[in-house]
């Protein structure tokens, strides 16, 4: 009776360790094809008619025709260089990712505002994260991307993690982040990855709505009847082109820099990214030139 106890309970055993290894082989599986769904992964091939791009002054651009995912324009596309604030394009899909309530709230810290003295918003005062992603998506505001990086993930070193890990997955095995908000010279990325990042953000429809936006009015709540208005720095959204998403940069490493997704009146659409332009209005310019010239060519 005890041998025949015995032999069921190990065969019980047996069939357990079983299926609990195929049942954390299914788990696995399941993961990595979440992982693999984030998003399609962007390839952009080399356009096989030889344009003669516009001479544009700076060190690092590209420009994609969105329909057939093509490569038009390049010029050092593929080289690594700082992107400044470039870098909140992926901070702001990685809060989202996250599923913060952007209705609650944050308070702006004496650590938030460290080298962020150009900012608007004041140590101490409180705003949604809804605002705060306006000021730092729109304004390009340091402070308030340091006030959703802590609420996210607790950390910036946490936070930063993620938005590795988000690129990773994405494949941009060019782009690398040491910090959230683009002040950091040790933020790269390429022309290319950026405009595969302005791609991704297609799949972000609040970022998109709040990267077109040309002003926009932040409440600070912490004190009666205090607004802020924010501008948008993108100067792309007053041009004739619709703006579907954007962004600016600058630090001295990366001198200024810009990113945008632009329609034009017959509905072509264009993402085009310049880098390394050595003047704020410059980089305008350039971009304006480098778009007239793919709608015209395309």
């Amino acid at each position: 009776m005890q041998r025949k106890y015995f032999a069921n309970t190990l065969l019980l055993l047996a069939l357990l360790v079983f299926f609990s290894a195929n049942t954390v082989h299914f788990i696995d599986l399941q993961e990595s094809e979440i992982y693999a769904s984030v998003s399609q992964k962007y390839v952009f091939e080399e356009s096989k008619e030889k344009l003669k791009g516009p001479y544009l002054n700076l060190k690092a651009a590209v420009l994609i025709d969105t329909d057939s995912k093509t490569i038009v324009y390049g010029k050092n596309a593929d080289k690594q260089r700082p992107i400044a604030s470039l870098t909140k394009l992926v901070a702001a899909m990685v809060i989202i990712d996250k599923g913060i309530d952007l209705n609650s709230t944050a308070t702006i810290s004496k650590e938030d505002a460290r080298r962020s003295s150009r900012s608007r918003l004041p140590v101490g005062a409180e705003l949604t994260l809804n605002d705060l992603m306006h000021a730092a998506l729109m304004n390009s505001d340091n402070r308030a991307m340091r006030a959703l990086a802590r609420v996210t993930c607790g950390t910036i070193e946490e936070f930063t993690r993620e938005m590795n890990l988000k690129v990773n997955r994405l494949g941009l095995t060019k782009t690398i982040f040491t910090e959230p908000t683009g002040l950091s010279p040790k933020n790269l990325s390429t022309a290319i990855e950026v405009a595969k990042i302005l791609h991704y953000v297609l799949e972000y429809d609040y970022i998109t709505k709040v990267t077109s936006r040309k002003r926009y009015k932040v409440k600070i709540l912490s004190k009666k009847n205090s607004y802020r208005q924010m501008a948008n720095t993108n100067l792309l959204v007053l041009s004739p082109y619709k703006v579907i998403a954007g962004k600016t940069g600058y630090i001295q490493a990366s001198d200024y820099c810009l990113a945008a997704m632009v329609e034009n009146m017959d509905g072509k659409c264009l993402a085009a990214v310049v880098l390394g332009v050595p003047g704020d209005k410059l980089r305008f310019k350039e971009m304006r030139k480098l778009l007239k010239w793919g709608f015209k060519n395309i």
